[in-house]
């Protein structure tokens, strides 16, 4: 199996990685790791895994390096096995993937695999279109702003208390520009918008109930209310599992979305991580792929 790693990750990280992989290989099981060097190498690394006819390639890392991944096996008979080593690890979560060094080999070794349904948001840049896939969620709005403001410094050291400070400062400082968006031909506007494949966001916590990653389709979730209040509102409502019924919080079902070209830049994140431009449309993949659950 071959497992690809993102060296910048951290020691602590790396050690982790590395107490699963000493089970592995004590197991029998034959591991080749790959680091990657640049953003978007997991993705070549693991379609040239998959043209080679691996039968699985593993993302150690978080949703972000998992959607890299997923990416480059897209269309392909490989499967997708994860050691969830992120921040908050949504996707590990969604699925209930084990988190013990020994629970993540034995399901890395058994392979029993359940379907997982990326999505694509497009973006116009430079070269012409650009397709990013994920495979949880893409922000549009308020939790943009606070992925992309978000120190990687910070980030390692705190975990997922720098999202609850970054989105304090934000909930201030952000200016809740207007989205205009059409969901299945039909207009919405919020002041933020949140399209998921996955019910949970941030770590555990509850976001859109009727979602399946599984199969294909969004759930679309618009924060109807701008400003500090209802951001803080949603904040409180989130670690209680109430943010679906927090007040101003719509979730529809969807299967294409269209932002309108009108909008102002809005910053966006895909995955937990900064999305450079602002998608234009989000649609699911053209299939799914495999991935590992034990």
């Amino acid at each position: 199996m071959l497992v690809i790693f993102n060296p910048v990750a951290g020691r602590r990280r790396a050690a982790a990685l590395w107490k699963v992989l000493d089970l592995l290989v004590e197991s029998g099981v034959k591991v080749e790791v790959a680091e990657t060097q640049y953003a978007g190498h997991a993705t070549l690394l693991a379609r040239e895994a998959a043209r080679a006819g691996r039968d699985m390639v593993v993302a150690a890392g978080g949703d972000g390096t998992i959607a890299e991944v997923a990416n480059g096996l897209l269309g392909s008979a490989t499967a997708l096995g994860v050691i969830p080593l992120g921040t908050a690890n949504v996707l590990a979560k969604e699925y209930k993937l084990p988190t013990s060094p020994r629970a993540i080999a034995n399901t890395l070794a058994y392979k029993r695999t359940k379907q997982l349904w990326p999505g694509i948001a497009k973006l116009d840049g430079a070269a012409g279109e650009d397709e990013h896939v994920f495979v949880q969620m893409v922000g549009l709005g308020f939790d943009g702003a606070v992925v992309h403001g978000i120190q990687p410094l910070f980030k390692r050291v705190l975990g997922r208390g720098a999202y609850v400070l970054q989105s304090l400062w934000e909930s201030v400082a952000y200016r809740f520009p207007r989205v205009k968006l059409t969901v299945d031909g039909k207009a919405y506007e919020a002041a933020s918008v949140v399209v998921t494949k996955g019910r949970l966001y941030g770590g555990p916590y509850l976001l859109a109930p009727n979602a399946a990653s599984t199969e294909p389709g969004f759930q679309v979730a618009l924060f109807e209310h701008p400003g500090t209040f209802p951001a803080l509102l949603s904040g409180a409502a989130l670690p209680l599992g109430l943010l679906p019924r927090c007040p101003g919080v719509r979730v529809i079902s969807g299967r294409q979305v269209d932002f309108c070209p009108k909008n102002f830049p809005i910053k966006t994140q895909s995955d937990g991580d900064a999305l450079v431009g602002t998608p234009w449309r989000v649609v699911d993949a053209m299939g799914p792929i495999a991935m590992v659950v034990g």
